[in-house]
């Protein structure tokens, strides 16, 4: 049985693959996670090219930064995600300081609500990518396609307790995403490095 502390062997490669400087790396990374980071700058910000410029950010950091991941510290994910929260609530805080000066006035508590409703909507998308695959269809088919419990074990081929759990515990996964701090601590590695 492996360690609990032991890091995926995967990521651990991908660290030692990228501090060599091998550029196909980088293209395994980018293929891997792209549409992660991607999409977290996107649901922080609100605009596609802000979140491309994002992701390329990412990616030109993890390139020119390799060692600054540590797989000790949790999985490469995680760090990836914390890494874009960083800088697109960084961004979205620029942008919207700038917003705030060019129309004269100086509503800091309007601009730390926006960030943390975009850092709450960002963390509960990712806690919804990232959770096991039984308790996300259970939370798919009873949010969008409206079923109940008895509807989606039926959906599932499971038993009504055995949906009631999986609802339960998909839902309190989701309600972390509330727990982050003000300034947006995304996804398990809580805050930035």
């Amino acid at each position: 049985m492996a360690r609990r502390d032991t890091p995926p062997r995967w990521d651990r490669k991908m660290q030692q693959r990228l501090a060599r400087g091998e550029a196909a790396a980088l293209g395994e990374l980018y293929d891997r996670f792209a549409s992660l980071v991607h999409g977290l700058a996107h649901r922080v910000l609100g605009d596609e090219q802000a979140a491309d410029g994002i992701t390329r950010e990412v990616f030109a950091h993890v390139w020119e930064n390799p060692e600054s991941y540590d797989p000790r510290q949790g999985p490469l994910r995680s760090w990836l995600a914390t890494l874009t929260h960083r800088l697109a609530v960084q961004r979205l805080r620029t942008t919207e300081t700038a917003a705030l000066a060019q129309d004269g006035t100086d509503d800091t508590d309007e601009l730390e609500r926006k960030v943390r409703r975009a850092s709450v909507a960002a963390r509960a998308d990712y806690i919804v990518t990232s959770m096991p695959p039984p308790l996300r269809t259970a939370l798919e088919l009873a949010y969008f396609q409206r079923r109940d419990y008895r509807q989606t074990a039926a959906d599932l081929g499971v038993t009504a307790d055995e949906a009631r759990r999986r609802l339960r515990l998909g839902l309190q996964l989701l309600s972390t995403a509330h727990d982050a701090a003000p300034s947006g601590t995304p996804p398990e590695q809580g805050g930035t490095r």
